[in-house]
């Protein structure tokens, strides 16, 4: 990450600095009264020397075209980026009717939220295990003048670096441990997903955009192992079950021997002693009901 900020450091050459614009309501003003000015020459051709007429009908059509080619509308969360032949000449962000001279150039962007969903990818684990991946990014340009000119195409560049950047947090990390011991993809989204954050943010710099919200949308195994490792998640899972319920019989059969010592409810040996733990065992951790069995004789005949 170090050094994508450090290669981002050195490719930021523009930076966004207000644009000298005005606003666009007095300009049209200006605009009326050229307008009217040219109605007005029109209505006096015949009272006045032509060449005078003529002169001053051009220019009141000179006026409300140089006026008019000038106005440009900007909503909320709406830029427009200035130059002039080329040179920028900074960013407009005030909204509502704007209005520059007509040999500026204008290039509107926008400054809104955009919400983004990668495709699924398929990435290596740490572990070397295939899975699939697929992020959603919310980003927004903060600097036009980077966005613009600093990037060929933005938009495409916000969504290689999503992906360059989902792989790269995907082979940092298992998909899964199964003894708890380690951060995972699945099992730590909260973290991951910071981390990610923090290294679509590293990337996007050099294009003045910054992410506001990250996280995954997918993640599994891939297809060519994941009916493996579903079996793999079963047996782990009804060994733990099994631990469980022994664990579980093993303390209830020390109670009822301690209980059955206590009371003085029956004296027992060594070898009655374990065939009762054995029928409780079989009782305890048997998956199906047990049918009681009476013994009319001795344990030893």
């Amino acid at each position: 990450m170090t050094d994508v900020r450090a290669q981002a450091s050195a490719l930021r050459q523009s930076n966004e600095t207000p644009a000298s614009t005005m606003s666009g309501y007095g300009m049209l003003l200006v605009l009326l009264i050229a307008l009217v000015a040219g109605i007005a020459s029109i209505t006096q051709i015949d009272r006045m020397a032509d060449v005078i007429v003529v002169s001053w009908l051009l220019a009141s059509i000179l006026v409300f075209i140089f006026v008019l080619a000038g106005f440009y509308l900007l909503q909320p969360n709406q830029a427009v980026v200035i130059t002039l032949f080329g040179d920028y000449k900074g960013t407009d962000r005030n909204t509502g009717l704007r209005w520059a001279a007509l040999w500026l150039g204008k290039k509107k962007l926008s400054v809104r939220a955009n919400n983004m969903i990668s495709d699924k990818i398929k990435v290596n684990d740490l572990r070397g295990n295939p899975i699939e991946m697929a992020a959603q990014v919310v980003w927004r340009v903060t600097d036009t003048a980077q966005a613009l000119f600093d990037v060929d195409d933005y938009k495409a560049f916000v969504m290689v670096q999503i992906e360059a950047a989902v792989r790269t947090i995907g082979s940092r990390y298992p998909y899964d441990d199964f003894e708890h011991q380690e951060i995972t993809l699945r099992g730590n989204h909260d973290q991951v997903g910071v981390e990610l954050r923090q290294e679509l943010i590293a990337r996007l710099t050099v294009a003045g955009i910054t992410v506001d919200e990250c996280g995954f949308t997918h993640l599994a195994y891939a297809q060519e192992i994941a009916g493996a490792m579903l079996r793999r998640q079963q047996a782990q899972a009804v060994v733990a079950a099994r631990t469980t319920l022994v664990e579980g019989a093993v303390g209830m059969v020390e109670m009822a021997l301690g209980l059955l010592s206590e009371k003085n409810v029956v004296e027992l040996d060594d070898e009655r002693r374990a065939a009762m733990v054995s029928n409780l065992m079989v009782v305890l951790c048997g998956e199906r009901d047990t049918q009681p069995v009476v013994n009319a004789g001795s344990l030893y005949q």
